[in-house]
């Protein structure tokens, strides 16, 4: 079965958010890093995706003319493609000749992604979604997500292994199977 990694918003623009927090990112970064060494050695690819507001000022983080939209410090691999979103299903970002995360993936005859990224309960969990109901396998790769606290409108605070717990339980047998980042590409 051909796989394919799907590098979900892995990208500087996030630390200029005011949710930003580094508390999990040395874990994520590993996480990450191993996830893309075992696929780089199983010849799996690695497909970079990263979100992008063409339209928006200079100085919104999101912005390509921010210098922010490239991959977060401290994660390395070469993607085979390179593609902008500027919704939350990664299916939908294109590469720079216009061809569509889903296309590719069938053009190239993958059957199963592997997702990871940020941030968990939004970009990777719509993109698996997504994916799973367009018919690929998915692997949500759960300790190569990462995410941020959030207080609901009810004023009760979640933590980010709150959001992590959540996004897996609704995600687990139903649209991905969850595995974690040093078993993931085992069968």
């Amino acid at each position: 079965m051909k796989r394919a990694v799907l590098v979900i918003d892995v990208q500087e623009s996030f630390r200029r958010r005011p949710y930003w927090d580094e508390a999990d990112l040395p874990a994520f970064r590993q996480a990450v890093q191993t996830l893309l060494d075992e696929a780089a050695a199983a010849g799996v690819p690695a497909l970079r995706i990263f979100h992008h507001e063409p339209a928006a000022p200079a100085d919104d983080p999101f912005s390509p003319r921010s210098g922010l939209v490239r991959t977060l410090e401290g994660i390395r691999y070469t993607p085979v493609e390179t593609f902008h979103k500027t919704v939350h299903s990664a299916l939908y970002a294109l590469s720079a000749d216009g061809t569509a995360l889903e296309h590719w993936l069938r053009q190239h005859g993958i059957e199963e992604v592997l997702v990871c990224g940020i941030r968990t309960e939004q970009c990777c969990e719509t993109t698996t979604r997504h994916a799973s109901d367009a018919g690929f396998l998915v692997r949500f790769v759960a300790d190569a997500t990462l995410t941020f606290p959030m207080t609901s409108a009810a004023g009760r605070r979640y933590t980010a292994a709150d959001i992590r717990d959540r996004t897996t339980l609704v995600l687990d047998g139903r649209f991905a199977r969850i595995v974690e980042a040093a078993t993931a590409m085992d069968d």
